[in-house]
């Protein structure tokens, strides 16, 4: 039961940092994606490929 708290913890934290090496990466194009809750747990359930989803809708939204 503790492990299966910890994994969850470490996937929120590792998803948040990729949020954030995202963001440093793209600010010369102007495609940052917010970091909040809703964002982060997508991450963590969809993993990577919710990231490019993310940056799809950026662009066509914007």
């Amino acid at each position: 039961m503790l492990n299966t708290i910890i994994d969850v913890i470490k996937k929120i934290l590792v998803s948040a940092f990729i949020i954030y090496g995202y963001n440093v990466l793209v600010v010369p194009l102007n495609l940052n994606i917010p970091i909040n809750i809703i964002t982060i747990l997508m991450i963590t359930i969809f993993g990577i490929p919710s990231l490019f989803s993310f940056s799809i809708i950026l662009l066509l939204v914007y």
